[in-house]
């Protein structure tokens, strides 16, 4: 298979494009921006594999995508291409719309372009599947979990520019029979992650002997999905999925908050001990504006139809994520030197 990965070079891209082409035998070309969470070095494991190529271009620019399916002749496309940080659409929300919105826009009818030229047995296998997120859904109560189903609720500028992006793509299935299968996720987490995310903040936090901080009480709870498992579902969607089909990818694993800071701050101990607890370094902040409360992804469809499953509990992927981070100072010590120290972000400030 020949795979488009949009945003390849970001956290889920970069892990899409290493499992595609070492453990699928797939060819990938990375098609990225490269826009301050987006790292290169990320690919070190297949830059020079004969199977991944690289283009840097925006997915807002048309004639750059037309040239790049022409070149590439591509089987199917992973929509990961995203500005995805809460905060900072708090702080920033146009540059979300442009692309979450308008470049979904842009891409889909470029892809939709050259899937109609397409031999009848090559567009019958061809799919497009756009990598959503759970914050869709909005917030749930204390019980329940997010189905296929489950109504659009958006409660932040990242959460409604992704939703409007869903609603593209099913719409381009629905007016154009273009092959479209969306994916909603979790939480993700694991080595690669930009450190802006609770996780490797909290764990690179940690590591320095800085705050930590937690909003609020600590108390909103999210899914996690390991990366690697998440990319794992991908690959069944692009090689089984239904056109038209959504499909919810989630972890099985709720946590507060709180309760992930206090277990990296244990797993931190373990490995390098220091005079006191992490624990200690836990500091209360103002709460992100407009924080949803719980999220829960319920994945009975994927696990059904495909025999799918987190391979990995959150205790196990925490544990190997901590031990990466401290292992991989080369990786992340550049990115909080110079594009993200740590700083507060999202405070909806005029």
């Amino acid at each position: 298979m020949r795979v488009v990965v949009t945003g390849g070079a970001g956290f889920i891209g970069s892990a899409a494009c290493r499992q595609f082409v070492l453990e699928q035998g797939w060819t990938v070309l990375n098609y990225d921006k490269l826009t301050y969470a987006a790292n290169l070095r990320s690919l070190d494991p297949v830059k020079d594999h004969p199977g991944y190529r690289f283009v840097q271009a925006d997915i807002c620019d048309r004639a750059a995508l037309t040239a790049a399916f022409d070149d590439f002749a591509p089987d199917a496309v992973v929509h990961l291409a995203a500005e995805t940080h809460v905060d900072r659409s708090i702080d920033g929300s146009a540059e979300f719309v442009h692309t979450n919105v308008l470049g979904t826009h842009v891409l889909l009818e470029a892809a939709r372009r050259y899937w109609s030229r397409l031999a009848q047995d090559r567009r019958q296998r061809f799919r497009f599947v756009h990598v959503s997120t759970d914050e869709v859904y909005g917030s749930l109560g204390a019980t329940g979990a997010f189905a296929e189903t489950t109504p659009y609720d958006p409660r932040s500028p990242y959460a409604a520019s992704k939703a409007a992006a869903d609603h593209l793509a099913r719409a381009w299935y629905s007016t154009y029979g273009f092959p479209v299968i969306v994916a909603n996720c979790s939480n993700n987490y694991g080595p690669y992650h930009f450190p802006e995310k609770l996780i490797p903040l909290t764990i690179l936090n940690a590591l320095e002997d800085k705050p930590l901080p937690v909003y609020g009480d600590g108390m909103h709870v999210r899914d996690w999905l390991y990366v690697e498992d998440h990319v794992r579902a991908l690959a069944l969607l692009l090689a089984r999925g239904r056109p038209g089909e959504k499909y919810n990818v989630g972890g099985r694993s709720e946590r507060a908050n709180l309760h992930v800071v206090e277990a990296i701050c244990d797993l931190v101990d373990d490995l390098v001990p220091a005079s006191r607890s992490r624990r200690d370094l836990i500091t209360f902040v103002a709460d992100r504006p407009g924080h949803d409360r719980r999220y829960a992804i319920d994945p009975g469809r994927i696990e059904a139809e495909f025999g799918w499953a987190p391979t990995r509990s959150f205790e196990s992927g925490l544990a190997s994520t901590v031990r990466w981070y401290r292992d991989n100072r080369w990786w992340w010590e550049p990115l909080r030197a110079g594009i993200y120290g740590g700083e507060r972000l999202g405070l909806a400030e005029a």
